[in-house]
């Protein structure tokens, strides 16, 4: 006896549908699942077998040949094992429904209890995509599943929940969405409690305002990380796009919290320095998004940016100019959204006091070029923004002036976003960073003196294609925090001192 029971697939991101046939016939016993799937989708036979016994129904004896179509995609995981284990009952006839409209998704514990996946988000999208009415995902997705609309998402606990529904004796009532509550994960931070560092905050807030990515250089106990931790708390609100297409990466890397399974505040990702390459872009034989990915829509936080090994640095160029991440594998070539505002920090050297102005520093010079010079010349030309964050004295930090709020720096940052989206309408571009060179032309008009103080710069400063695009794009920014629609000859200023820095210390 032959059925065929619908699911989907997932790979990286990507999901398609799938058909899980079973043929039930005669002969020696066998189970074999056919289709390539890989160790863990072949070790449902066991689960599926023990599962069936456990909740009352028979095994069947005979042949049994499982087949996952497409036949050319390799299969992951054990998220399989809930259609197989019901195209096996039907196909042995212990079981007679018509399951035409719906999907099915679940790994089975031994007792038949269905256990939770990840990628439930992207899978239910290709679900009403495919004009699934119904789908079935283990009790715990449920909620994560029920945020798209136009599809029934049915939370399982046991088999013998499924089962009773199918056969209309107890029926299931489907998930609804309900709009969480904010969960802000940044309330007890704010840039009020930072003391000082005028400048630094400022060149955040044109971070904010334009998308662009920012490296700070000062000596321990600065703030640096004090400042990188409170950037989340000026960006923009996410948008629902912004939100589902989050979700979907942190779902299938199952990091979602399922009392909130929807990513509404914009990541804060802050690798540790020994990360490898992988970690930072994605891997695996399916890979799996890594830091990059998972802070899509938020920041990325590099801390003591020279202690990172070169390969993972050099790593991060094609993501940051790209805004994706192609990890390719034998299995296949998949791309990860990677739109995210670099931070990186750094002591200007080994012990961190060059330059400080009251505390010596041990380093010889080579020591300290040696140790500036981890950083590439590629990789610092695309951080569009270098600040120095000086220590902070005394007075500043006992001062109990209030400083401005979050809320406050967020509004004019608001306003500037504003104008860009009205800007941009219809070219696919969000920011100012994300400008492309074909339009860079178009929107960043310069005033003449503008335009001159740019060009006498250019070759004074000896500045590469790839810095002008960027003081261009920074500049940009800093006239629509200020509202101005063509950029002024203090808006290149204002942007070239923020490049400063790599001459300070990288051309001594």
């Amino acid at each position: 006896m032959f059925s065929s029971v619908k699911s989907i697939g997932i790979f990286g991101i990507d999901t398609y549908m799938l058909q899980i046939e079973a043929d039930v016939s005669g002969g020696l016993p066998s189970f074999d699942i056919v289709g390539l799937p890989d160790t863990s989708v072949k070790e449902s036979r066991d689960r599926v077998r023990a599962a069936i016994k456990n909740s009352g129904f028979k095994f069947p004896t005979g042949r049994i040949t499982v087949n996952l179509a497409p036949a050319d995609k390799r299969k992951e995981g054990a998220i399989y094992d809930l259609p197989i284990m019901l195209a096996i009952l039907i196909a042995s006839k212990q079981l007679s429904v018509n399951v035409s409209d719906c999907a099915f998704l679940g790994e089975l514990s031994l007792d038949g209890n269905v256990r939770p996946i990840n990628g439930v988000l992207a899978m239910s999208i290709t679900a009403v995509k495919s004009s699934i009415k119904n789908l079935f995902v283990p009790a715990d997705n449920a909620a994560e599943g029920a945020v798209i609309e136009n599809i029934n998402v049915y939370g399982v606990t046991h088999i013998k929940d499924l089962l009773n529904h199918l056969n209309e004796s107890v029926k299931l009532s489907p998930a609804r969405h309900e709009p969480q509550k904010k969960h802000k994960a940044y309330d007890m931070i704010d840039f009020s409690d930072v003391k000082g560092q005028i400048a630094a905050k400022k060149a955040l807030e044109v971070a904010a305002a334009g998308g662009h990515n920012i490296l700070l250089i000062g000596p321990p106990g600065a703030g640096k990380s004090m400042l990188a931790k409170r950037l989340p708390t000026i960006l923009p609100e996410m948008t629902f796009e912004e939100s589902i297409e989050t979700t979907k990466i942190h779902s299938v890397a199952g990091i979602i919290d399922k009392e909130n399974p929807i990513v509404t505040e914009r990541p804060f990702r802050a690798p540790h320095h020994t990360i490898s390459a992988a970690g930072l872009t994605g891997g695996g034989s399916i890979p799996k998004p890594g830091e990059i990915s998972l802070a899509h829509n938020g920041v990325l936080f590099l801390d003591e940016l020279p202690e990172f090994r070169r390969d993972v640095m050099e790593a991060l160029r094609a993501p940051i100019e790209d805004g994706v991440v192609t990890v390719s594998r034998v299995s296949g070539t998949v791309t990860y959204p990677s739109s995210i505002t670099l931070v990186a920090a750094m002591n200007p050297c080994p012990c961190g006091y060059y330059g400080h102005p009251s505390k010596a520093c041990s380093c010889s010079m080579n020591a300290v070029k040696k140790y500036l010079n981890r950083i590439s010349g590629p990789m610092l030309d695309r951080l569009d923004l270098h600040i120095e964050v000086p220590p902070v004295d005394y007075k500043s930090l006992s001062n109990t002036e209030k400083s401005e709020t979050s809320a406050e720096i967020r509004a004019r940052v608001n306003k500037a976003r504003e104008i860009q989206n009205k800007r941009y309408k219809g070219t696919g571009i969000t920011c100012n960073a994300r400008l492309t060179p074909g339009l860079l032309r178009k929107f960043c008009v310069m005033a003449d003196d503008a335009a001159s103080y740019l060009s006498r710069s250019f070759d004074e400063l000896g500045l590469s294609a790839r810095a002008y695009d960027r003081i261009l794009k920074v500049a940009r920014t800093i006239a629509d925090l200020e509202g101005s629609e063509k950029i002024q000859k203090q808006h290149i200023f204002a942007s070239i001192r923020f490049r400063s820095l790599d001459r300070k210390y990288w051309n001594e």
